[in-house]
């Protein structure tokens, strides 16, 4: 694995720009900070787009939108788009309402993300592959390899599909990471914080497959390393030492 991806990382501290859910703001910049980088948190329309150029990353991250914060999601991904740095957009619930998938849409219309990241049901909806879905939840089953492809193709960037095994798929490839605990889906923010992790990644000088394989794979071992603590009884004492393995160097967590 190229542990340097990493490495640049933590030598650069790029500045990632936020346009998150309020539910995850604060753990999103603690995990982030530990890991290495610098997040940055502005919706504000007056100043999204000025954010975004100033930036290395942009996150745009759906979970608690409202009509308000999206025409600056917009603005913060096409100032991001033209200045050309990475993309992230994180679909969060995005087959719930008819809201969430309309914004979506007009994202997409506007915006060219370097990748999309998301649950299979999240990204299942955005090329209509029917797929059962509880608000932000995925809970439904079939092939997510072939939701990554195709949601791969129809978007012309690479792709996430979270899950027991994350699916990475760019340019027809598909790689696969099954590191991860279960405590992830115990938590709140887990999803939102590894798309902190990835547009951190992708702001180095490699293959976006690899940042995108290295930023799941990481993360995934930083959670089983935590869950491994002594200290460690359920999600709630599984939080801090998960921020803190976040900082660890990845030999440690076990990459090679």
């Amino acid at each position: 694995m190229n542990n340097k991806i990493i490495d640049e990382v933590r030598s650069k501290t790029p500045l990632i720009h936020h346009l998150t859910n309020q539910v995850v703001t604060n753990f999103s910049a603690n995990g982030l900070l530990s890991f290495g980088a610098a997040p940055v948190m502005a919706k504000a329309e007056e100043e999204a787009a000025d954010m975004a150029s100033n930036a290395d990353g942009v996150l745009l991250n759906i979970g608690t939108l409202t009509a308000y914060e999206l025409p600056p999601m917009i603005q913060a991904g096409k100032a991001a788009n033209d200045k050309g740095i990475p993309v992230v957009l994180d679909p969060v619930g995005v087959a719930a309402t008819p809201f969430r998938s309309t914004a979506v849409k007009q994202i997409l219309n506007e915006v060219k993300p370097t990748v999309i990241k998301g649950n299979a049901g999240e990204l299942a909806h955005l090329v209509e592959i029917p797929w059962k879905t509880r608000g932000v939840e995925s809970v439904g089953g079939g092939n997510a390899g072939e939701i990554a492809i195709k949601v791969a193709e129809t978007y012309q960037t690479a792709t996430i599909v979270t899950g027991k095994t994350d699916m990475i798929c760019f340019d027809g490839e598909v790689l696969h990471n099954e590191t991860g605990h279960p405590f992830l889906g115990n938590i709140t923010g887990a999803g939102c914080l590894l798309g902190s992790v990835l547009t951190a990644c992708l702001t180095t000088n490699d293959r976006v497959e690899e940042q995108a394989l290295i930023a799941a794979r990481f993360y995934g071992l930083a959670a089983e390393y935590a869950a491994k603590h002594p200290g460690v009884h359920g999600p709630g004492t599984f939080l801090p030492h998960f921020i803190d393995a976040l900082s660890f160097d990845p030999k440690k967590l076990g990459m090679s």
